[in-house]
């Protein structure tokens, strides 16, 4: 899961608001768009998963 990224990136955002570095904010808003991605990631072979599973219960029935 991404949620460390995300935590991690909305951190360094509020510190680049905060101090007006703007380079910080954009590694931040990098960091927490690498989590989302992660997050997406992981649901999508969730949904995978989930085919595999229906694709080998149908081949027990058989």
């Amino acid at each position: 899961m991404g949620i460390t990224d995300k935590i991690t990136g909305r951190a360094k955002k509020a510190i680049g608001d905060l101090s007006g570095d703007a380079s910080t904010r954009r590694e931040g808003q990098k960091e927490e768009e690498k989590g989302d991605r992660k997050d997406e990631a992981a649901r999508a072979q969730e949904t995978a998963d989930a085919k595999k599973q229906e694709a080998a219960d149908l081949d027990r029935q058989t």
